[in-house]
């Protein structure tokens, strides 16, 4: 089968092309025909090791110290059909079509791939009926992501939500899943993302190249910062008393400070690593059937092409998602 190989850190260019064999499944796994998968700033990161150092040394020893051992394919989000399952395998059966996440496991970038029927490092259920494989690929990470988060703020009806980041993969469920659980929601992006912000739902949008939030006078109950690029202090300066901030990437100071915060006034900070269930999943996939949610994707890529897809999401200007599209019935 093809697969894109990682040999190295660095660059895009380490990605290869390669033939390997194709996976064999366990008792207790399924062999997915992958269709589609993404390209994640999670999978830019992990490659190049771009991260915070408390989190570089970790990635290392996990996927390797001078180069990749334990991780050779990379790739978190997978849309695709089950070809062959396990004997010991009760959930699905051959031809169920499926989307999940493979989660520090990592390994889409390929034809196929082995998954457990259930694991505690990803997730995978039936795709949605109303999705093509490129759109449901883009679903899981950003928006369990997006939903570990919103639900964490326990947003109420009526309560104004500002969504830093808003543009990206989780920003852009973060957004339409705070609209349904009733909050006016204000995105913060670059001007060139406003109008699909508007076009999902958001309420008001701010282009942060040409106006701070933190100094428009406005005050709201939730913050959730994606990329953990806000001010700390303007940002909880702009929450109400009794607001949340939300961090997805906080560094070690907004951990510090963000723990201070908490003690000494109504404010609370949060962040911290957000879990995948099956459970999860299948309330985002019924979002998804019952026309709640929907994805968003700026650009496909073919598998060939995955080291361009990788510059472009590197840039930092994509609009919600980025899909790799494995074979031509992606759109299907």
């Amino acid at each position: 089968m093809k697969a894109i190989v990682w040999t190295k850190y660095g660059s895009p260019d380490v990605l290869q092309l390669r033939k390997i064999a194709k996976p064999t499944p366990k008792a207790n796994e399924v062999l997915v025909k992958i269709h589609a998968t993404t390209v994640t700033a999670g999978d830019c990161e992990v490659r190049n090791l771009k991260m915070p150092i408390l989190i570089r040394l970790p990635t290392r020893m996990f996927a390797g110290i001078r180069k990749p051992k334990r991780i050779t394919i990379l790739g978190q989000e997978l849309a695709g059909e089950i070809e062959v399952i396990g004997k010991d395998v009760k959930r699905f059966k051959t031809g169920d079509q499926v989307f999940g996440t493979t989660g520090l496991g990592f390994g889409a970038y390929a034809e196929y791939i082995c998954l457990p029927e259930e694991s505690a490092m990803g997730v995978l259920v039936t795709k949605p009926a109303n999705m093509t494989y490129e759109e449901a690929a883009s679903v899981p990470t950003g928006g369990l992501e997006a939903l570990h988060f919103i639900r964490k703020g326990n947003i109420q009806r009526g309560e104004k939500v500002l969504i830093i980041g808003a543009g990206g993969s989780i920003g852009t469920y973060a957004v339409q899943l705070a609209k349904y659980f009733g909050a006016e929601v204000t995105g913060v992006d670059s001007s060139s993302k406003l109008n699909m912000l508007r076009s999902i739902g958001a309420d008001h949008v701010i282009d942060y190249t040409q106006e701070d939030f933190t100094r428009n006078g406005e005050s709201y109950d939730v913050i959730f910062d994606v990329p953990g690029k806000s001010s700390f202090s303007g940002s909880i300066r702009s929450l109400k008393q009794n607001g949340r901030y939300l961090l997805a990437n906080p560094g070690l100071s907004h951990m510090l400070q963000g723990s201070w915060t908490s003690m000494r006034s109504g404010k609370k900070v949060m962040f911290g690593a957000a879990g995948q269930t099956t459970k999860d999943l299948i309330f985002l996939k019924d979002l998804i059937e019952t026309g709640k949610i929907k994805a968003v994707i700026d650009q496909r890529y073919p598998l060939e092409q995955i080291a361009e897809a990788h510059k472009y999401v590197e840039a930092g200007h994509k609009k919600g998602n980025v899909v790799i599209a494995i074979r031509h019935n992606a759109t299907i």
